[in-house]
């Protein structure tokens, strides 16, 4: 891979104000891109990475819009395309948990759940297919017409007992991601996922802040460490770039083997 594989190429990043999201939008512009960096509440922290970004020479602009919005989606598109002309990269990342048992679970967390980390991959994802086939093939930096990257999950494929308005989101996304990969491929657009583990963010804190929840929690990873977020933000830039131009319709796990079962390493 090339120091700036993603060099000319327009990427738009949802959920970029922290986390996994923001690491991958930094690495994106790291890797050359041009990046808008979308946020729902923390415009401080998405304005702060812009700065970073521009500090380095890089292009980038940041974007507030609920992704569970469809006029908010399409202002963020068409932001995204007035600032900087064209749109290559679609990575939808934006995602949260509101955790419960089923019987204490309410309609409304269910459906904010269902609403932002699946309803707002849909919304993304189709204005994405729309602004790539609507492009001119003059001046495209990729082999494809465009790119989209879900986020999902380990628990695409892993239950997940307390949490299933959570996992029934990813298992959502795994169906979307192939499914809309399935669909587009002879427009010439890649669509894939990337399936973290258990990464050192805020939204999983709890599992990691102790010494004693941190050993719990290694016991499920048999490569004996917990995720970073730059693990699938290097993810991200090469799933975005020409280097994976033949890949399309899969899931990149980036979790250190949790989808190996290791309860089984002992025959059970």
């Amino acid at each position: 891979m090339s120091s700036a594989p993603l060099q000319e190429h327009v990427a738009v990043v949802t959920g970029a104000s922290s986390g996994i999201g923001l690491e991958v939008a930094d690495a994106l512009a790291m890797a050359g891109a041009a990046v808008v960096v979308n946020y729902h509440a923390d415009a401080d922290a998405a304005e702060e990475l812009v700065k970073r970004i521009r500090e380095r020479n890089g292009r980038a602009m940041a974007v507030g819009a609920d992704v569970s919005d469809e006029e908010a989606v399409v202002r963020l598109f068409d932001e995204a395309t007035t600032a900087f002309g064209r749109i290559d990269v679609l990575v939808a990342n934006s995602g949260l948990q509101k955790d419960a048992a089923i019987a204490e679970m309410t309609l409304a967390d269910w459906n904010t759940v269902i609403d932002v980390n699946l309803t707002g991959q849909f919304l993304c994802a189709r204005e994405a297919v729309r602004r790539f086939r609507a492009q001119p093939h003059e001046g495209r930096p990729a082999r494809s017409k465009g790119c989209i990257i879900t986020m999902s999950s380990v628990h695409e494929v892993i239950p997940w007992a307390g949490h299933i308005n959570y996992a029934a989101s990813k298992g959502g996304s795994r169906m979307l991601t192939r499914s809309l990969a399935q669909e587009v491929a002879a427009d010439g657009i890649r669509v894939n996922a990337i399936a973290p583990g258990a990464i050192r963010t805020s939204i999983n804190k709890d599992a990691w802040e102790t010494p004693e929840e941190l050993e719990k929690l290694l016991r499920l990873i048999p490569y004996g460490r917990i995720g970073e977020p730059n693990d699938v933000a290097r993810a991200a830039v090469w799933l975005a770039s020409d280097d994976a131009d033949y890949v399309t319709g899969t899931t990149l796990f980036v979790d250190g083997g949790m989808t190996l079962y290791p309860e089984f390493r002992d025959n059970g």
